[in-house]
């Protein structure tokens, strides 16, 4: 039976019985069984929920969720809703281009009767992680994807010695570990225990080769168009009330920052001022 094959990696004693256990006891005990996008299917709620945690925090993002989900309830009511009201909503979460192509996203599933990952992929936005996460949380699909927590939980029990760990080898352990027809619950207990892993002071992620260590966002250029964009949402106003918003030290990164969100379409140019898209 898969549960008693050994993996082929570094600690030939794991089994994949063995694994299941720790995970799954860990997940009945600990499991964070009220985070809100736990109570659906939807997959545009899961959609979103997914977007939002990109790069922040689960506890940050619980309460600009349930706003949002609340606003917009469903692809065709975000779909239908101006952008710059999408903007104003998203405001305070940060990288907020997210909100634009989760938008643009929404349009795209209007009507739309089925889902699979390669259409998920084709949306805006929406990579083959999203894509997959999507996949297992909204339709319960077997599929594999690997993001921090996964990675944490995966490492510290069979590649705890090894560094430079390719994402390729933390999948095919996925592969071997994933109770097939599971995968929803699965991996929201994988994800809880790798968290409390990190929690713990165990985090593997930079023996892994994808790892990159985000930048501060004290003095960042996302802290600027943040900052820019907030301003924004109070309503249109000058290009040169935008570029000291931040102080004089800051305004050449202002000035940048201005040029960008323009560039990917979230402000648009209103006589001499500058406003949030429509």
């Amino acid at each position: 039976m898969t549960a008693t094959v050994k993996l082929r990696v570094n600690e030939p004693s794991v089994t994949v019985a063995h694994f299941r256990r720790v995970v799954w006891a860990y997940y009945k005990k600990h499991g964070r069984h009220t985070l809100p996008w736990r109570a659906t299917q939807d997959p545009y709620k899961i959609l979103v929920s997914e977007v939002m945690l990109q790069q922040t925090q689960v506890e940050r993002v619980i309460p600009f969720y349930q706003s949002f989900i609340k606003k917009f309830p469903t692809a065709k009511k975000l779909a239908a809703a101006p952008l710059a009201e999408v903007l104003t909503t998203w405001q305070g979460l940060g990288y907020n281009r997210r909100a634009k192509t989760l938008h643009s996203a929404a349009k795209e599933l209007v009507g739309k009767k089925t889902l699979s990952v390669e259409e998920l992929e084709k949306l805006p936005g929406v990579g083959p992680y999203t894509a997959r996460a999507v996949a297992a949380f909204a339709l319960n699909e077997n599929v594999v994807f690997v993001e921090t927590n996964i990675r944490t939980a995966i490492i510290q029990h069979f590649f705890a010695d090894k560094e430079d760990v390719r994402d390729e080898e933390i999948e095919e352990v996925l592969q071997r570990v994933l109770p097939k027809g599971k995968a929803r619950e699965w991996y929201s207990a994988l994800m809880d225990y790798g968290a409390s892993l990190k929690r713990s002071g165990i985090s593997h992620n930079s023996k892994s080769v994808t790892y990159t260590k985000q930048p501060a966002f004290t003095g960042s250029l996302r802290e600027a168009r943040g900052a820019i964009l907030r301003e924004l949402s109070q309503g249109a106003t000058s290009s040169t009330r935008l570029a000291n918003l931040l102080g004089d030290t800051r305004r050449a990164q202002m000035r940048e920052a201005l040029r960008a969100l323009f560039t990917e379409g979230l402000i648009k140019k209103e006589g001499s001022n500058y406003a949030l898209a429509d």
